[in-house]
C-alpha cells in the first residue's frame, strides 16, 4: 500500500531518529506511529489506536503538545530517548504538507529542561575510549544544562571510582568497545553506542578548537603530545561530536575543557564512596541521611551543586585547604556578614542553567526575565564582600560582574511579569517600544470601537439582545436572536444559521476586524523580534555570566559550611603535611544530626601514618612496651560487641578526614588531620551476584584493592574483615592484612574487629595499639556506653545483642545454653595454643591466650576408646563384636 505524503515524512524522520522513539507532532498533538506506539502506550499508559484501520492497521498513541515535558519525564526515566519532530513552518501558510524536522534528541545525559532536572544535582553525560591495551581509559564529562565540561586519563582499574563520584545518567561508548566494558562500569546507566570514528584524536582535537574557537588546547592545561592527553581530548571529542547531532543548537555556554589530573584530588574508590554514604545512602540510594544532607544549607541550586562537586574532589593541596578553611572561618566569626549574604543569595537564580537555555536557544521571557533580576541582585552581594580578609572571599568578590548594560537592557524592556513561552505574547514593557505601543492602541482602540458599533447597531435596530462575537472561522460577527429576525437591517449579510440565532456580518464591521487582528498579528511578530534581540544581548554575555555565576556558586557553599559550623559547633582542623591523625572528642557528623542534641558520645582519635624502616620501629618501641601507650600508632585495633559504636567510630573519623581536605570544620573539640592522599573504607558485607561474586569476594577484592594501594599517606578504614569465610580462614587473612598493613604501608589504619586474638599484635608490632567500646553488665543485661577506650574487649556478647534485635526468647535460651557448652567443653588450653609469630620474627606473647573459638572439638569417647585398642592382638571376631558395641553406643 502507497504511503501517504505525511507518513513518507514520517519515515524519513524515523530513520533519522533511530532507536529514539520518535514524538511527530502533528498540530496539537505529538504522535508516534508503529513499535513506538506500542512502547509508547505500555510506557507512558497511553491509548493504544491505530492509523488505516485496513489490512494492515499501523499502530498509534499520542498526547496533547502541551505535555510534552510531563511524558519527556515518562520516557527518559524509563530508559529511553526521545527524538522531537516539530513542524517547521505555520500550517496556514504551508504550501502542500507541513516541513518538519528533529529539533533535539532528548535523553538522561542531555537533559536541559529544569522540569525534567533535579536543580541541586549535577546530571553529566560521560564519554570513555579505552586504548589498545584496556589499561588506560580516556574519560570526559559535561553538564549540558551548566556548560561544566572536564576530561581525565585514568588507569583501567581507577575508572568505576570515577564514575561513582560523578554519577554520569548517560554514557557514550564505541560500538567496537561496548562487550569489552565492565559492568560496573555500565550498570544502571543509559549506554549509547557510537561509531569508532566519532572517538579518533586528530577528529577530536580539531572538533574541539573549532568549538573553542583556539588553535590547540594547550590554553586549557593539555599537552596535545602527551598520549594520555590525546586520549582524555579523543573522550572529550566523542562527547562534543554527541551533542552536535543530538541538541542541533548553540553549544557556546560550553566554553572550557578543564583537565582532571592524577593526584589533584584525594582519591575515593567506589566501595569507600558507598561505604561512607557521602551522597547516597546505602540501604535505598537517597540523600536524606548522608553527609552531603547535613552539610547542605545552601540558598541557591548553583551552590548545592558546587558542594557536592566538592565533596566528591577533596582537595590535596595544603594551602587551596587552608584558604577555603580562612573563607569559612571569616563567615562563622562574622555572624551578620553570613546572614547577609545568605539573604541576598534568595534573591539569585539559576543562573548556570538559565545561561544553557539562553544560549541553546531554548529560554523563554520568564528566563531572561530572571537573568535580569539576578543581576539587580548583584550590587549589593558585591558590596558585603568588599573588604573582606581571607583571599578566596576577596576574589569571589572580584569574579561577580555585574553586566550592567545587559541589567538595564533587560530590566528596561521586559515586564514585571512574564510568559514561560514567547508567543503568548504581552511580555514586553508599556513605554519600552514606540512601535509596539502603537500597535498596541490600535489593538486595544479596535475593540473599544466594536463596543461602541455594538451599541450603535442596538440603538439602530432596535434589536435590545444583539451582540458583537468572534471565533477563528468567521471573524467577528452580530448575532441576533430567531425573536428579532423580522428586525435585521437588509444590509446585514447573513453568515450562520443556530438553532435559537442567526449570525450576521457588514463590511463595516469587517473592516474594522482586519485592523484589529492585523495589530494583534504584528503586536506578537514585533515581540518576538524584540525577545529575541534580548536574547541574542543574553548569549553573548554568556561567558561573563557563567563566570559570576561560579563564583556565586563558591560563595553559597563556603557559606553553608559556615552555616553548618555554627549550628553544630564545628571547629576548624588544622591541616598538617605530615599524615598525622589527632581528633579531640570526635563525633560522627550524619549520626548526630539525627539523635537528639547532645546525646552523641564523642571519642578521641589518635594516629600517624608510618613510613620508617623497622629497626626505626624497634627503636621506638623498646620505650613504649605498653601498646596503649604508643604515642602515634599507625593500626588502632578496635574490638567490642556489635552495636556498641565500632563502626560509626571508624566511619566517623573517615568522614572527618573528607571534610578536612573538602575545606569544611569538623565535628570535635580540636581536629588536627594531615592530608591524605587516598581514602579508604571497606565496611559492611555485600556481594555481586550479577558479577559472580560472593559477600566475601567482594570483600577480599576490595580489600586487594586498599593493599595494592595504599601508601603511608592514606587513610584506611576496615570493618570485619575476614567474616565471610570459616575462622581459621578469616583470622588468618585479618591478621595477615594487619602485618601488612605495617610492615609494608604504614598508613593510618582504624581496624574494628571480632577476632580477639588479633588484640595480641598490639604486643608485637610497635605500631598497632588497642582500642574497645566500653560495655557495662546490669542485671544481665549489657548498656552500651559508646566510648571508646585503650586496651581489649574480652567478649563480644552476640546473644545479648540479638536479644536486642528481637530474636525470639527461646532462640536466645537455648544460645546461652549452648555457650555455656561450648566454654566448658572447648576452652582451649593455653599452654597448646601458641600464637603465629608475625613478620618481626618476634616471639609469641607468654600470656597468648585466644578468644574462645571453636578452632577445637571435643573429642568423643569412642574415638579415645579406638586410640587405645591394638587391633594386632584382637581376632576378626572380637573386632567386630567391637564394632557392633561401638555402634550400639552411637
Amino acid at each position: 500500500m502507497a504511503l501517504s505524503p505525511m507518513m513518507q515524512q514520517y519515515h524519513q524522520a524515523k530513520e533519522t531518529a533511530g532507536d529514539a522513539l520518535l514524538l511527530f507532532r502533528m498540530g496539537d498533538f505529538y504522535e508516534l506511529f508503529y513499535d513506538d506506539a506500542k512502547t509508547a502506550a505500555r510506557v507512558l499508559g497511553l491509548s493504544l489506536t491505530s492509523r488505516d484501520k485496513g489490512e494492515n492497521p499501523v499502530a498509534m498513541a499520542g498526547f496533547p503538545h502541551h505535555q510534552l515535558d510531563q511524558y519527556l519525564a515518562k520516557i527518559i526515566s524509563a530508559g529511553y530517548r526521545a527524538a522531537i519532530c516539530e513542524q517547521m513552518e505555520d500550517p496556514k501558510q504551508a504550501k502542500g504538507i507541513v516541513k518538519r524536522d528533529i529539533t533535539r534528541v532528548v535523553s538522561r545525559g542531555t537533559v536541559t529542561d529544569d522540569s525534567l532536572l533535579d536543580p541541586s544535582q549535577s546530571n553529566y553525560l560521560a564519554a570513555l575510549v579505552l586504548d589498545k591495551d584496556a589499561a588506560r581509559v580516556g574519560l570526559a564529562w559535561v553538564d549540558l544544562s551548566t556548560g561544566v565540561f572536564m576530561a581525565a586519563q585514568l588507569a583501567a582499574n581507577e575508572t568505576a571510582d570515577q564514575l561513582a563520584r560523578i554519577a554520569p545518567t548517560e554514557l557514550v561508548v564505541s560500538d567496537d568497545q561496548r562487550e569489552e566494558l565492565p559492568r560496573i562500569w555500565t550498570s544502571e546507566r543509559l549506554v549509547t553506542t557510537r561509531p569508532p570514528w566519532a572517538f579518533g584524536q586528530k577528529q577530536a582535537m580539531e572538533l574541539l578548537a573549532k568549538h573553542f574557537g583556539t588553535n590547540t588546547l594547550e590554553g586549557f592545561g593539555f599537552d596535545e603530545e602527551n598520549a594520555g592527553d590525546r586520549q582524555a581530548m579523543a573522550a572529550a571529542g566523542a562527547i562534543l561530536e554527541y551533542l552536535t547531532e543530538t541538541q542541533k543548537t548553540d553549544l557556546s555556554h560550553i566554553s572550557t575543557l578543564v583537565p582532571l589530573r592524577e593526584g589533584q584530588s584525594l582519591e575515593i574508590d567506589a566501595a569507600t564512596w558507598r561505604s561512607l554514604e557521602i551522597t547516597q545512602t546505602l540501604r535505598d540510594g537517597r540523600r536524606e541521611g548522608t553527609l552531603l544532607d547535613v552539610l547542605d544549607r545552601t540558598t541557591t541550586p548553583m551552590g548545592a551543586r558546587r558542594l557536592g562537586e566538592w565533596l566528591a574532589h577533596p582537595l590535596v593541596d595544603t594551602a587551596a585547604i587552608n584558604a577555603r578553611l580562612d573563607a569559612v572561618a571569616e563567615l562563622v566569626a562574622e555572624t551578620k556578614l553570613t546572614a547577609a549574604i545568605r539573604e541576598a543569595l534568595k534573591n539569585i537564580y539559576d543562573l548556570q542553567r538559565l545561561i544553557a537555555r539562553v544560549t541553546t536557544g531554548r529560554a523563554g521571557p520568564r528566563d531572561l526575565s530572571c537573568v535580569g533580576r539576578t543581576l539587580a541582585a548583584l550590587p549589593a552581594l558585591k558590596a558585603k564582600l568588599t573588604g573582606r580578609s581571607s583571599s578566596l572571599l576577596a576574589e569571589i568578590e572580584s569574579r561577580v560582574d555585574l553586566c550592567p548594560e545587559l541589567r538595564s537592557k533587560l530590566e528596561g524592556m521586559l515586564a514585571d511579569d512574564c510568559p514561560l513561552v514567547a508567543r503568548d505574547g504581552g511580555f514586553i514593557r508599556v513605554g519600552a517600544h514606540e512601535k509596539l505601543d502603537e500597535l498596541r492602541e490600535l489593538m486595544s482602540g479596535g475593540k473599544q470601537w466594536m463596543a461602541n458599533y455594538q451599541a450603535a447597531e442596538i440603538e439602530r435596530s432596535g434589536i435590545p439582545s444583539m451582540k458583537v462575537g468572534f471565533n477563528k472561522v468567521f471573524g467577528y460577527y452580530l448575532e441576533v436572536t430567531h425573536a428579532h429576525r423580522d428586525k435585521v437591517p437588509e444590509e446585514y449579510i447573513r453568515k450562520q444559521t443556530l438553532k435559537n440565532a442567526e449570525r450576521y456580518i457588514t463590511p463595516e464591521l469587517k473592516e474594522y476586524e482586519e485592523k484589529v487582528l492585523s495589530a494583534e498579528e504584528r503586536v506578537l511578530a514585533l515581540e518576538l523580534e524584540l525577545f529575541a534581540e534580548l536574547r541574542e544581548l543574553t548569549a553573548q554575555a554568556g561567558p561573563r555570566l557563567l563566570s559570576t555565576a561560579a563564583a556565586l556558586a563558591d560563595l553559597d557553599a563556603l557559606a553553608s559550611l559556615a552555616e553548618v559550623a555554627r549550628a553544630r559547633d564545628y571547629v576548624r582542623p588544622e591541616i598538617a603535611e605530615e599524615p598525622v591523625l589527632e581528633i579531640e572528642a570526635g563525633r560522627h557528623p550524619v549520626v548526630e544530626a539525627t539523635e537528639p542534641a547532645g546525646t552523641f558520645v564523642p571519642n578521641d582519635t589518635r594516629c600517624a601514618g608510618n613510613g620508617v624502616g623497622n629497626e626505626d620501629r624497634e627503636a621506638r618501641g623498646a620505650q613504649h612496651q605498653d601498646s596503649s601507650l604508643v604515642p602515634n600508632p599507625s593500626i588502632l585495633l578496635i574490638t567490642g560487641p556489635n552495636m556498641a559504636g565500632k563502626s560509626t567510630y571508624i566511619r566517623q573519623t573517615a568522614l572527618l578526614v573528607l571534610m578536612a581536605q573538602v575545606g569544611s570544620f569538623v565535628p570535635a573539640r580540636r581536629a588536627r588531620i594531615g592530608v591524605a592522599d587516598r581514602l579508604f573504607a571497606r565496611v559492611g558485607a555485600s556481594d555481586e551476584l550479577a558479577r559472580g561474586q560472593s559477600t566475601f569476594m567482594v570483600e577480599m577484592t576490595e580489600a586487594a584493592r586498599i593493599l595494592n594501594t595504599a601508601t603511608h599517606r592514606s587513610v584506611v578504614v576496615l570493618d570485619e574483615i575476614g567474616r565471610g569465610t570459616s575462622t581459621y580462614d578469616g583470622l588468618s587473612l585479618a591478621w595477615s592484612i594487619v602485618e601488612y598493613l605495617h610492615e609494608s604501608i604504614g598508613s593510618r589504619t582504624l581496624f574494628a574487629t571480632h577476632y580477639h586474638e588479633l588484640t595480641e599484635l598490639a604486643d608485637q608490632l610497635v605500631g598497632v595499639a588497642n582500642l574497645n567500646v566500653m560495655v557495662r553488665e546490669h542485671f544481665g543485661k549489657i548498656v552500651f556506653l559508646h566510648q571508646i577506650v585503650p586496651g581489649s574487649a574480652d567478649r563480644s556478647y552476640g546473644i545479648h545483642v540479638a536479644q536486642l534485635a528481637g530474636v525470639p526468647k527461646a532462640v536466645s535460651s537455648r544460645a546461652e545454653e549452648i555457650l555455656a557448652e561450648l566454654e566448658a567443653a572447648h576452652r582451649v588450653d593455653e599452654a597448646h595454643a601458641e600464637l603465629p609469630e608475625p613478620h618481626t620474627k618476634k616471639k609469641a606473647s607468654k600470656n597468648g591466650s585466644l578468644q574462645l573459638t571453636l578452632f577445637e572439638t571435643a573429642e568423643h569417647p569412642l574415638v579415645s576408646e579406638l586410640r587405645e585398642l591394638d587391633l594386632n592382638s584382637m581376632t576378626p571376631l572380637e573386632a567386630m563384636a567391637v564394632i557392633d558395641r561401638m555402634k550400639k553406643g552411637l
